[in-house]
């Protein structure tokens, strides 16, 4: 079989030179944006590049990764160019008690950047995911190294067929629009192109990130906090929390704290103390 990236004419390969082009400018947030056909794991690589001193702004994109990684050491893998796996490098100067909030920072941006390009309502599973409907679009990998760098790494389904998703609670950007469109052929066109969907993507993280930052990282200030809990698919509902030892925390997801952290009921939970946070019925 043909190792050439044009042999499935459907998901054609990214194209680093016109990236850079777009994304990398003087003054902005965006250094570097390097794309590989192959890597086990982007963030895993970034952080071998952070601590060689590669500047905050790199961006490592994959056109296949074979060893990636979910939270709590989940696997996650897909088809070649079957989506957008990428990993950013971070170097806030911001108190680390507001860090937590950059995981939610990027998956604020990625949902309104995906809304915006695709036209789907795309929602925010706390900690970590993008969902249509309750289905899992994207997952999202925040790793905090040495130096104060942090590794920000997703994975969004963009061109997977059903027949190639890993679990069935996933969907894709294209399997959505082809559900929802009476021209599927042309918004599949559109939606799944994934030149324009990362260029939003980390266009948005850009803006979010610049306005946090410039408020010491303070959500409220930033309202980022705000933007977060108007696109919660988890607030506002019956919640069945997961957490460790075969523990289980029944109740209303009322919020996100100042600290980024969900509140159910009267109990606040941080991403750390929780296995999975699922709807009660």
């Amino acid at each position: 079989m043909s190792d050439s990236p044009f042999t499935d004419l459907d998901r054609p390969p990214l194209n680093q030179v016109a990236l850079t082009r777009a994304l990398v400018r003087p003054g902005g947030l965006w250094t570097e944006i390097t794309v590989v056909d192959r890597t086990g794991s982007t963030n895993a690589d970034l952080t071998e590049r952070a601590r060689a001193g590669a500047p905050e702004g790199t961006v490592l994109i994959a056109e296949t990764q074979v060893k990636g990684r979910g939270r709590l050491g989940r696997t996650w893998n897909a088809p070649p160019r079957s989506g957008l796996t990428f990993s950013v490098l971070l170097r806030p100067g911001v108190p680390p008690s507001r860090q937590g909030w950059l995981p939610l920072l990027f998956g604020v941006a990625a949902a309104s950047a995906v809304r915006r390009v695709a036209e789907l309502d795309v929602r925010l599973k706390w900690p970590n995911d993008l969902l249509v409907g309750d289905r899992k679009l994207a997952g999202i990998l925040a790793e905090r190294i040495e130096d104060g760098a942090v590794i920000i790494g997703m994975g969004l389904n963009v061109s997977l067929r059903p027949e190639e998703l890993p679990v069935e609670t996933a969907t894709s950007i294209a399997i959505e629009l082809g559900a929802s469109t009476a021209e599927p052929d042309r918004e599949r066109a559109r939606g799944t192109d994934r030149d324009p969907l990362i260029r939003a993507i980390l266009r948005e993280i850009e803006t979010h990130y610049r306005d946090w930052i410039a408020v010491g990282g303070d959500p409220d200030a930033a309202g980022l906090r705000a933007a977060y809990q108007a696109s919660s698919a988890t607030i506002g509902r019956e919640v069945r929390v997961e957490l460790p030892g075969e523990r289980t925390l029944t109740g209303t997801a009322t919020g996100i704290d100042p600290s980024g952290r969900l509140q159910v009921g009267e109990q606040t939970l941080s991403a750390g103390d929780v296995v999975h946070v699922r709807p009660s019925s």
